[in-house]
């Protein structure tokens, strides 16, 4: 466990990842899942190893981020389903147990160390340019975004 990956508990870091992996990969089997949440905690220990990053340092800034994770905007549909979520949902126990291993570091990542990902069919202004390192699921990801 690296307890500079959460700010506050490692709880609160497991819940607010589970909220964004339920927000913005609900719909992906297991291994979708993961690929989120290896981004997220990618760009965790990318931040560690600069001694910060502009997106933060720890998976609850990373994750709350604004404009960096949909599921979080105050406009979102998606905002009031993750705030409202709990485990007796089997998708959201689900995401809880991904999140709980990202944050103790046993989850591994299929993702080549993407920091950031976009849904299939869509090409955002900031991904043009770059080649993706992966495709897993409905999502294709990055790494050395700036």
């Amino acid at each position: 466990m690296n307890p500079s990956r959460y700010s506050k508990t490692p709880e609160d870091a497991i819940d607010t990842l589970a909220r964004t992996l339920y927000g913005e990969a609900r719909g992906e089997k297991v291994r979708g899942i993961e690929a989120v949440a290896s981004v997220i905690i990618n760009r965790v220990e990318k931040a560690l190893k600069r001694g910060g990053y502009w997106w933060g340092n720890d998976v609850e800034t990373v994750c709350l981020r604004p404009w960096q994770f949909s599921c979080w905007n105050a406009n979102d549909p998606n905002r009031d389903k993750i705030l409202l979520i709990d485990n007796s949902n089997k998708i959201f126990a689900t995401c809880l147990r991904v999140a709980r291993r990202a944050v103790f570091g046993t989850l591994k990542d299929a993702t080549c160390g993407a920091t950031h990902y976009h849904r299939t069919g869509l090409l955002p202004a900031w991904a043009r340019q770059h080649i993706p390192c992966a495709e897993i699921g409905h999502h294709v990801f990055y790494k050395d975004i700036p």
